[in-house]
């Protein structure tokens, strides 16, 4: 079972300063269990964006640590920036990564909160799943009036803090902290100096739009309904928060925006209406700076969107699709743009679970011939149906961008996408087949001095063999779902790439063959004779299938070239 992640994205309001960032940082990395992942600082704002990721305790005392130094060393009235704000720590927001629910991770945010305003004297306030009163949970609504309003705002009964005391912190100021979804934080660059016209593409773009006015559509008296309240026309994107500003470190105006929902309004979306709003204006979007952090999805699917728009085929590899996303948006514009850096699961990732596949073919070939039983059959098993799929993909991706072949391409593409995940898969079983091999070893290392011992030692050998027939079976089935792509490919594909889909077929073949054997030799010592039968007669089907299949395919590739 994975452990429980939270991730924690404090703000604070220093962003030129390096060395009170860095004492920040470093109170938070003394919390033991904590990795910090970025540390985003912006001069013009004068805000520093921290990112970190622990488990759920190790997190909120880093947390706590970081807003405890922030002030201790920001003072608030003296701060000044072009970014909204009311604290030393302006918002601290955790979301959950894995292994965890909104609802647990709510849980710590109020425990943080309660901690920060008890032992810290400083008034918190929570906000998106943690606040039980919706009038009063989202961030702008909570921040309005920022520091200089809140001496008097926090003295409304309506704004007594949910934590600490309801007299504003004069050095510290006051702090939100909440649960939230993953938020992408990211600035539109255009090419003007003009706050007017940037904010003016905000108020089009994002969901609350703006307020009507009365006479001149800017400068009107704002009009109100019957309740007092200004009438607002909604702007075209849910979830989207922006507003406009002027970056005297770039010497440009930029859209600011908050995405708090990409899997309902994509990235892209909004880079894109972003970008029809600015040319309606007369202006032109020049690229984008990324704030902070960045799920890999949200990306994958924009450099999906552009490579269609470009009539391309969107079959590319992972690198291929965030190498669009990053060249159409400008996301590189103002400065690089490391995947490895910016992109949250590869942060996360452990480079343990690719050790095989993150080798060199020679490497992989010479790791395999050592005198040591892993990487074995099951691995190099999936590792042979992983290029078969590829020449599969590969041959997919020629036809959908073969001369004179152009109206196919929408034919084509939706295979070789199929052909990259299915090859994604099989080379994660590369390195888990091992892993599920080294599992049983440690079983059989495991202590056998007394009964009890002897009795946990023989139910973990149970457990890791299940697993290490279940890895293998895995594979078979996987290899067994690339078999229609190289069909497809054989009967319709560039007929110039025949031979390469017929070795697809022949290395599906292999895959197919050696994961069944691991599925034997694997079932073999097993115990629970009714789940090793099963598992067999459930592997024993699919290779019949596979061989069938795959052995006509070789067949017709051959009769083909030779005639």
């Amino acid at each position: 079972m994975h452990k429980q992640l939270i991730e924690c994205v404090p703000n604070f309001s220093e962003g030129c300063d390096l060395n009170i960032i860095k004492q920040i940082t470093d109170a938070i990395e003394s919390a033991e269990g904590v990795r910090l992942l970025d540390v985003d600082n912006g001069k013009a704002t004068n805000r520093t964006v921290v990112t970190f990721v622990g488990e759920p305790e190790a997190v909120i005392e880093g947390a706590f640590r970081g807003i405890q130094k922030a002030a201790q060393l920001i003072d608030m009235s003296k701060h000044f920036g072009e970014h909204p704000r009311m604290g030393a720590t302006d918002v601290c927001p955790l979301i959950p990564i894995q292994g965890i629910s909104m609802e647990e991770t709510t849980a710590y945010a109020v425990k943080l909160a309660k901690r920060v305003g008890d032992e810290l004297n400083i008034p918190a306030y929570l906000y998106e799943y943690a606040q039980p009163d919706k009038k009063r949970s989202n961030l702008s609504i909570i921040r309005a009036g920022e520091y200089e309003g809140f001496f008097d705002k926090i003295k409304l009964p309506e704004w007594k803090p949910d934590f600490g005391p309801d007299t504003f912190n004069t050095s510290a100021g006051g702090t939100v902290i909440g649960a939230r979804d993953f938020l992408i934080a990211y600035n539109v660059n255009l090419n003007t100096k003009s706050t007017r016209i940037a904010n003016r593409i905000a108020f089009d773009v994002r969901e609350a739009g703006r307020v009507v006015r009365e006479g001149n559509p800017y400068t009107g008296k704002i009009k109100n309904d019957e309740n007092g309240e200004p009438v607002r026309i909604p702007g075209k994107l849910k979830h989207v928060k922006a507003i406009g500003w002027y970056i005297e470190e770039y010497s440009m105006a930029q859209i600011s925006i908050n995405l708090t929902n990409c899997r309902e309004t994509p990235l892209h979306t909004v880079f894109e209406e972003c970008r029809k709003s600015a040319d309606e204006r007369g202006a032109r979007v020049t690229g984008c700076e990324l704030v902070g952090l960045i799920p890999l999805q949200p990306l994958l699917e924009a450099g999906k969107y552009f490579l269609e728009k470009q009539g391309l085929s969107s079959g590319v590899n992972e690198a291929e699709l965030i190498w669009s996303a990053v060249k159409s948006m400008g996301l590189d514009e103002l400065g690089p743009f490391d995947p490895q850096k910016k992109i949250i699961e590869y942060l996360l990732k452990d480079e343990l679970e690719e050790k095989l596949i993150s080798l060199t073919v020679k490497g992989f070939a010479n790791e395999t011939a050592a005198d040591s039983p892993a990487p074995g059959g099951g691995s190099v098993a999936a590792a042979v149906g992983a290029f078969g799929v590829a020449l599969g993909t590969m041959v997919a991706n020629l036809s959908a961008s073969k001369r004179g072949w152009e109206d196919r391409t929408a034919e084509f593409s939706p295979w070789a996408e199929k052909g990259q995940l299915i090859k994604d898969k099989l080379l994660a079983l590369v390195d888990e087949d091992t892993r599920a091999f080294n599992a049983i070893m440690t079983a059989f290392g495991l202590p056998k001095d007394t009964p009890e011992q002897k009795a946990s030692r023989k139910d973990a050998i149970q457990s890791a063999s299940k697993y290490a027939t279940e890895v293998p079976f895995r594979t078979l089935e996987t290899a067994v779902d690339a078999i229609p792509l190289i069909q497809e490919m054989i009967n319709k594909g560039n007929p110039n790439s025949l031979s390469d889909a017929g070795v697809g077929a022949a290395c599906l073949l292999t895959a197919m063959q050696g994961a069944w054997m691991n599925v034997l030799i694997n079932a073999q010592g097993l115990d629970d004779k009714v789940w090793a039968a099963d598992m067999t007669a459930k592997a024993e089907k699919l290779i019949q299938e596979g061989r069938i299949a795959c052995n006509a395919m070789v067949a017709e590739v051959e009769n083909r070239l030779r005639a």
